[in-house]
């Protein structure tokens, strides 16, 4: 039997009494008092299982499953142990909770409820100065959103006269109305996924407990994404406000992209990658291919639970030297294996090479991906062994191509692909894309290592020290950590 004591039982009570509060509002939205009799009224609905909220309640399950096996192990002998496994569980169960919800005030209470828990769990070790500076931080991040997100659902409640997500999506929203709640909910999203400028909680994260940062960045931070998806119908009709989607999205995938190339430490170069993925998820919804940004989403959220629960393993791995520069005659021939990767891809996703709409930026995504895959297995060019790659390269093309398909396929009545026509600012997307890829593999040629220009190096050191966690969130010396609560 688990003996609790004192302290966890006044929590426990305090969380009883939140859930309570939270059972109330829905009685209270079911039943109303008239005289003496309590009248069944008739309600929005407060949930909706449709094909998104079961895709994402199985990965928040099947991740916090993991993360809680995990932790079972690695937080044994924390005094505070069995609080901490509860404090999984709520967040498990909050997160499901605000993907189901089809009330306004559900969504956000349940969204609320998620970050706080989660800013319960980083701050673990309250006494530790750092991590207590960790959690404020994120704590002042989750209240912004949560200002925007509430501000959004009023913009949209005062229009339509609606709590329900379905009711309010087939209403007519006035362009001003509209152009607001666009605003508010993807100040909100952009605060949730950690989209620059709001990617200073993230960075600052890394005292946070190993299945508290798994957790976070495999789940936590793709409620942003959600959210856009959830709330599709609001952009899909604004094509300016998609372009606008898709900068931010792109400025922040190659910010958090280029700080991730320049770290050494592994939890931080993880935060970082968080950064630049989630910045390509926004880019991906900026494009109207909300199902696109989904599958990367629950693609993102297995692979970064993975990498961080593998993190302490890490630091003892080999590192393989890839050799770059290439050859110019292996960049060559990983070029045309992700034409091939391209072909598969579009032939299992039942897509057509169609380069007049946003299309293209996927399949232009996925020839660097396959050319990036073959260039690192390309030590020697053998005939044999570059056939070998480029079936290789059609198999890994064709199972994500088909992925793709499937879950387009599942929310084909949800209506959330919508293709954009192609505009200068998507190509100009596409040249940073291809001349940032190519420079990683090239930029040993120019032999900076000698003569370098002096903005340069006051480039690189600015560019190092925005990647960097605020000042107080650090731990200079080890003394400063306290061990026991």
């Amino acid at each position: 039997m688990i003996l609790i004591d004192a302290s966890l039982q006044i929590y426990f009570l305090k969380k009883l009494q939140l859930i309570n509060l939270l059972f109330q509002y829905i009685a209270c939205q079911i039943f109303y008092a008239k005289g003496n009799c309590l009248q069944i009224v008739q309600i929005e609905n407060l949930v909706s299982l449709d094909v998104l909220s079961i895709l994402m309640i199985t990965l928040i399950c099947f991740v916090t499953s993991i993360v809680f096996s995990f932790s079972t192990r690695y937080m044994k002998g924390d005094d505070v142990y069995h609080l901490f496994l509860f404090r999984l569980i709520q967040v498990c169960f909050f997160a499901s909770l605000m993907v189901v919800a089809d009330n306004l005030v559900l969504f956000f209470l349940a969204w609320t409820f998620s970050n706080i828990i989660l800013v319960k769990l980083m701050i673990h070790k309250s006494t530790w100065r750092s991590a207590l500076c960790s959690g404020m931080l994120a704590r002042k991040n989750f209240r912004l959103g949560s200002v925007f997100l509430a501000l959004g659902f009023s913009v949209l409640y005062c229009q339509t006269g609606s709590l329900s997500i379905k009711e309010i999506s087939n209403s007519n929203i006035t362009p001003l109305f509209l152009f607001m709640a666009q605003i508010f909910l993807l100040l909100a999203a952009m605060t949730q996924s950690a989209i620059w400028p709001f990617h200073r909680w993230l960075i600052s994260s890394l005292n946070s407990p190993t299945p508290v940062s798994s957790i976070m960045h495999a789940g936590i931070v793709n409620g942003g994404g959600f959210l856009l998806v959830r709330f599709s119908f609001l952009y899909i009709n604004s094509p300016s406000f998609l372009i606008l989607i898709f900068i931010i999205g792109l400025i922040t995938a190659c910010i958090g992209t280029i700080w991730k190339l320049m770290q050494h430490d592994i939890k931080r170069m993880l935060a970082c990658s968080t950064i630049g993925q989630m910045g390509f998820m926004l880019a991906q919804c900026g494009l109207g291919l909300f199902s696109a940004a989904i599958i990367h989403l629950c693609l993102h959220g297995l692979f970064k639970a993975y990498l961080f629960l593998q993190s302490g393993s890490a630091a003892q791995g080999q590192h393989i030297d890839l050799k770059y520069p290439p050859k110019y005659s292996s960049f060559l021939l990983a070029a045309v294996g992700g034409l091939i990767g391209c072909y598969g891809f579009a032939y299992m996703s039942s897509k057509d090479f169609n380069i007049y709409n946003t299309k293209l930026i996927i399949f232009f995504s996925v020839w660097i991906l396959c050319s990036q895959f073959m260039i690192s297995l390309l030590d020697e060019k053998s005939l044999k062994r570059v056939i070998i790659l480029f079936m290789m390269i059609l198999l890994f093309s064709g199972v994500y191509g088909s992925m793709i398909g499937f879950v387009e396929s599942l929310l084909h009545d949800l209506n959330v692909t919508h293709p954009q026509p192609l505009s200068i600012v998507h190509f100009l997307g596409i040249a940073i894309l291809f001349f940032g890829w190519f420079g990683v593999f090239f930029i040993k040629r120019l032999n900076l290592s000698k003569n370098v220009p002096v903005w340069i190096l006051y480039l690189y050191v600015e560019i190092l020290n925005a990647s960097q966690s605020a000042f107080k969130t650090v731990t200079s010396n080890r003394n400063a950590y306290t061990y026991l609560k």
